[in-house]
């Protein structure tokens, strides 16, 4: 392509420039171009290199994918070399994004974030002197009270739900406070059945133990027995050939027995806020909680935890008034 674009300028100036001109303007072109080229490269190395260690961290396929999407898209609306983009840049196109796009104050400062962890990595790197995002600060968010199932809607979704394959999603999700993508990669010999326990594969690849209660455990014991293949997952489809269910499969099964129950938001994350708020409501410490959800950050276990607003008011009255 470079040799074709050099020959295409020149034919264009033959008519206007002489033979010692024409020799001066192919150098100069080929310059250009090739210290083009060697910079696209080297931009293209540099991202690499940073979703290399990205992976290296511990950072599953679906985070390094989302990190290089975002990356790419703000270098491609900025249109500057990696290494020469400024705060102002980067401000300039937070801020258009969001309102081309119209979207939440959360996913801008996930992109801050993003751009942040790869400029911090420029500079740990000795690639750039300073990062330009160090400047920016995080993004003011309003905090939402998330919902939580009730005791009600969680017996309601007990009693309703069609058949014991469900029965025991439901049960293991409730009593765990596992994450679905762990939930889908367990296998039938992960689970303890004597000690009500099983090792879950979280984010990082980090191992980390949870546990159920006895109405799980008789419920994951008799849909075992009801099975016929041979597939070592815990959770398999319905049909032939029966494969390991996935996060989508659990996701529309909720749902569509959330909307035939008429309740609100049923999906798999809920079950996890919702173990996390009764744990710290009955009193377990925030660090046991943290553990149990594998949360690398307590900050981020008091974000799923949503305190009973009644127990709060018991306290005032008890404390105060």
């Amino acid at each position: 392509m470079k040799v074709s674009l050099i020959k295409q300028i020149e034919e264009k100036m033959q008519a206007h420039l002489s033979m010692e001109q024409m020799g001066q303007l192919h150098q100069v072109l080929e310059s250009c171009l090739i210290s083009t080229e060697q910079q696209k490269d080297n931009e293209k190395d540099l991202l690499q290199l940073f979703l290399a260690a990205k992976r290296v961290e511990g950072c599953s396929g679906k985070t390094v994918k989302y990190y290089e999407s975002t990356i790419r898209n703000a270098i491609g609306k900025i249109k500057k070399e990696i290494t020469s983009i400024e705060t102002d840049d980067l401000r300039i196109y937070l801020d258009q994004y969001q309102e081309e796009n119209n979207i939440s104050k959360v996913t801008i400062d996930n992109i801050r974030r993003i751009l942040s962890s790869f400029y911090a990595w420029l500079e740990d790197e000795d690639y750039i002197v300073k990062s330009p995002v160090r400047r920016i600060h995080k993004v003011k968010t309003c905090k939402t009270v998330k919902e939580t199932y009730t005791d009600e809607a969680l017996e309601i979704m007990r009693d309703e739900c069609d058949g014991i394959r469900d029965l025991a999603i439901i049960d293991l999700l409730a009593s765990t406070g596992m994450r679905v993508g762990e939930l889908v990669k367990l296998n039938k010999s992960d689970i303890d059945f004597q000690n009500r326990e099983c090792i879950v594969l979280g984010k990082g690849n980090k191992q980390r133990k949870v546990y159920f209660d006895a109405r799980t455990k008789l419920h994951l014991q008799k849909y075992l027995s009801s099975r016929s293949d041979n597939n070592e997952a815990l959770f398999v489809s319905l049909q032939k050939p029966h494969n390991r269910l996935l996060i989508s499969g659990v996701e529309i099964r909720l749902r569509e027995l959330g909307t035939r129950l008429n309740l609100h938001k049923v999906h798999p994350h809920k079950f996890r806020r919702t173990l996390a708020t009764t744990a710290i409501d009955k009193g377990m410490p925030i660090e046991q909680v943290q553990q149990l959800l594998g949360h690398q950050s307590i900050d981020t276990t008091l974000q799923y935890a949503m305190v009973n607003q009644n127990n709060v008011k018991e306290s005032h009255r008890k404390y105060i008034g």
